[in-house]
C-alpha cells in the first residue's frame, strides 16, 4: 500500500475511534446543531490562525471555545430560543470566517480542502496531532463519562447530588472543540458533525448499554472511512464527502434491519 493510504487510513480511524463515544453523547443529549454551529465556526479559527502566524487548529480550538461561553452567557439571558442563538452563531461565525480569508491577500488558501477535508493529504505531524489530541480527549471523556451520563439523564436530579452541572456541560463543549480541530482536515469543517453523529445513531438501534452503543460508533466510524477511502480511490471521489456517505450508507442499511430483541 502507498504511504499516502495508509496515513490517511490511520488518521481516519484514529479520528472514528474517538467520535464513537463523544458521538453518542451528542446524540444522547440532542446537540447535533450545537455541532454544527462549532464546526461552522471552525472556519474562523483557521483564519485568524493563519493571520496571527499560529497552528490553525488552536486557532480553531480558541474560537470553539468562545463561541461555547458566548452560548452559555447569551442562554441565561433567557432572551431568545437555543435554537435561534445556534442559527445566528453558526452562520455569523462562518461568514466572519469568510470575510476574514480577505485579509490573506499575501497567503494562498485551499478553502475547499478545509470545508470538505482532504484526507488523503494526511502528513506524519498531522498524525501526531490527531492520535495525541485524540488520547487527551479520550482520557478526559473517560474521566467524566459517570458524570456526563447522569447529567444526561436527569440534569436537575444531577445538580441536587451536587454535580457541577455547567462546568460538566463546559468541558463537554471543550472535548468537542478539541475534535473538531482534530478532525477538520479528514471530512472537512462542514461534514464533521456527520462523522459525529451518524455512526453512534447507526449503533444506538442495536445496543442495551451506553458503552456498547459508544464502541459500537466506533466500529461503525472506522467501516465507513475504510469504504469510504476505498471508494476514493476506485472511483476519484473526494475523501471526506465519501467517507460520510458510506456512514450514511451503513445508516441506510442498518435501518433495514430488525432492531435487537
Amino acid at each position: 500500500m502507498d504511504e499516502f493510504l495508509i496515513r490517511a487510513l490511520a488518521a481516519g480511524c484514529g479520528i472514528a475511534l474517538l467520535a464513537g463515544p463523544l458521538g453518542s453523547f451528542i446524540v444522547w443529549r440532542r446537540m447535533a446543531y450545537f455541532g454544527d454551529t462549532l464546526s461552522h465556526s471552525a472556519l474562523l479559527g483557521v483564519t485568524l490562525g493563519f493571520l496571527l502566524g499560529v497552528n490553525p487548529m488552536i486557532g480553531v480550538m480558541v474560537v470553539c471555545v468562545a463561541l461555547a461561553l458566548a452560548l452559555v452567557a447569551l442562554q441565561r439571558r433567557r432572551t431568545l430560543a437555543a435554537d435561534t442563538l445556534l442559527g445566528i452563531l453558526s452562520h455569523g461565525s462562518l461568514s466572519l470566517g469568510l470575510v476574514a480569508l480577505a485579509f490573506l491577500e499575501t497567503l494562498r488558501v485551499d478553502l475547499m480542502a478545509y470545508l470538505f477535508g482532504d484526507i488523503l493529504s494526511v502528513t506524519v505531524n498531522d498524525l501526531v496531532w490527531i492520535y495525541s489530541g485524540g488520547a487527551v480527549a479520550l482520557t478526559g471523556l473517560a474521566l467524566l463519562w459517570r458524570r456526563l451520563l447522569a447529567v444526561t439523564v436527569d440534569e436537575d436530579l444531577a445538580r441536587v447530588e451536587g454535580m457541577p452541572v455547567d462546568a460538566l456541560r463546559l468541558a463537554f463543549m471543550l472535548l468537542i472543540a478539541m475534535v473538531i480541530a482534530i478532525a477538520m482536515k479528514i471530512v472537512g469543517i462542514l461534514l464533521i458533525t456527520s462523522l459525529l453523529i451518524i455512526p453512534a445513531a447507526s449503533a444506538r438501534r442495536f445496543t442495551r448499554t451506553p458503552e456498547q452503543m459508544a464502541a459500537l460508533a466506533s466500529v461503525f466510524g472506522v467501516a465507513a472511512v475504510v469504504a469510504g477511502l476505498l471508494a476514493s480511490l476506485a472511483w476519484d471521489l473526494p475523501g471526506g464527502p465519501s467517507v460520510v456517505v458510506a456512514a450514511a450508507s451503513l445508516f441506510l442499511a442498518g435501518s433495514l434491519l430488525p432492531m435487537r430483541g
